[in-house]
């Protein structure tokens, strides 16, 4: 047994930060799970905005604004804005322009992070299983058109038009998901994302 003089601080490695919607709660069990030794995570809940290039992004970067403010009372070493489409809605050096602004630390995002996992991977087709509509999944696609990512198939499960719904999305079997993301496979297609940090 170690002794007391042998014993590290909690989070001695790195304290992350992360933001996500209020309805996720897949990503704190997922990270928590998956955690390295010395590293801990710290949430807070930010709301969704379906729409938040209607009002030039400001009620979307003043409530990133108030949930960074809460992050940076612990102290934290890295923030992550964990949902995948509120960060492909927002333009990323507006969205990590705000965090590291105010958080006084380096930040990420889920949509920047996709991108650099598909650039590890020198992969530029791909196809997209989601838990989402037609309409969420086009603006998706539309992000990745821009950043030079072919979207060769797509196919969502609709949860994100009611509250009821978007509470599903965390509680579909991974059987189900498996067999969705299997539904957009393609020749062509080098890959398949599975977006939404919440599904499943």
């Amino acid at each position: 047994m170690a002794g007391i003089e042998e014993l590290k601080a909690t989070g001695w490695r790195a304290r992350i930060g992360v933001i996500v919607p209020p309805n996720n709660t897949v990503n704190e069990a997922e990270f928590n799970r998956l955690k390295p030794e010395g590293v801990t995570y710290h949430f807070t809940r930010s709301p969704m905005h379906p729409n938040p290039s209607a009002d030039n992004y400001v009620t979307l970067l003043n409530d990133v604004d108030v949930a960074v403010s809460e992050l940076t009372n612990c102290g934290v070493d890295l923030m992550a804005y964990g949902c995948t489409a509120g960060s492909m809605a927002c333009p990323a050096d507006l969205l990590i322009g705000k965090m590291e602004e105010i958080g006084k630390v380096d930040a990420i995002s889920t949509a920047g992070s996709i991108l650099k996992a598909l650039e590890a991977l020198g992969v530029t087709r791909i196809s997209m299983a989601t838990p989402y509509t037609d309409a969420t999944n086009q603006h998706e696609k539309e992000f990745f058109d821009d950043h030079g990512i072919e979207v060769v198939a797509m196919a969502g499960l609709a949860l994100n038009t009611s509250p009821e719904g978007v509470k599903k999305m965390s509680r579909v079997p991974p059987a189900e998901i498996y067999e969705h993301a299997k539904s957009v496979d393609r020749p062509e297609s080098q890959a398949i994302l599975i977006c939404c940090t919440d599904f499943g």
